[in-house]
């Protein structure tokens, strides 16, 4: 789970209450146990410089090379995890969100779930992202997020035409929230609970809105 700009990961473990909102539904039964992994998005952060930047160094390209040379290798080695792309998900908030569609949608043989909530202008152009819509028949699920009160609904809702132009299967979500932790946290409790589960990207949301 990433996070977005200038924030750090611990935006997901105490604002959105990403621990509390997952034992939730693990203790009601929704939900199987999992390992969710907040990395810090900011490669060119060190223990000594530990304040997150807003100039995007290195959010792109070196948080890319990390997540897939260093931090999914260390997690597969130390952790008693699945370690095929069938039991691997990636999805963010906002520049996290970007980062989650810019890598997972690159990254087909790693990851077979993939989720955006309210994604950043960091998110590459649709026909970046899917320059081969046959290719993305390997994905479980791509769930794509936003609230109608976003100043950034434009980003997502034109990955959502250039998804149904092309025919690609996706779960679009648009809820009355806006930039914030309330979009965090009620997506979270969604996409959760629709990973690593068959005919996902066939499930509804029963209390979203359509988007037009």
């Amino acid at each position: 789970m990433l996070h977005g700009l200038g924030n750090t990961s611990t935006e997901w473990t105490q604002r959105a209450k990403a621990p509390q909102i997952v034992d939730n539904l693990l203790a009601d039964g929704k939900i199987k146990p999992l390992i969710i992994i907040f990395p810090n998005g900011d490669a060119k952060n060190t223990v000594d410089n530990p304040k997150p930047g807003r100039e995007q160094a290195g959010y792109g390209k070196p948080f890319e090379d990390d997540l897939l040379k260093d931090i999914i290798p260390f997690v597969d080695s130390h952790y008693s995890v699945f370690t095929d792309r069938d039991h691997r998900a990636i999805a963010g908030m906002s520049m996290g969100g970007g980062q989650s569609l810019n890598i997972g949608l690159a990254h087909l043989d790693k990851f077979a779930w993939v989720g955006a909530v309210a994604p950043a202008p960091n998110t590459k152009s649709p026909a970046q992202l899917v320059p081969d819509p046959a290719a993305t028949k390997k994905l479980k699920l791509l769930y794509l997020a936003c609230g109608n009160k976003d100043g950034l609904l434009k980003v997502s809702q034109g990955v959502h035409n250039y998804l149904k132009e092309k025919s690609v299967p996706h779960l679009w979500n648009v809820d009355g929230n806006g930039h914030d932790t309330a979009e965090m946290s009620n997506n979270l409790y969604h996409f959760v609970q629709r990973i690593f589960k068959e005919d996902a990207s066939e499930q509804k949301l029963p209390d979203s809105k359509k988007a037009p």
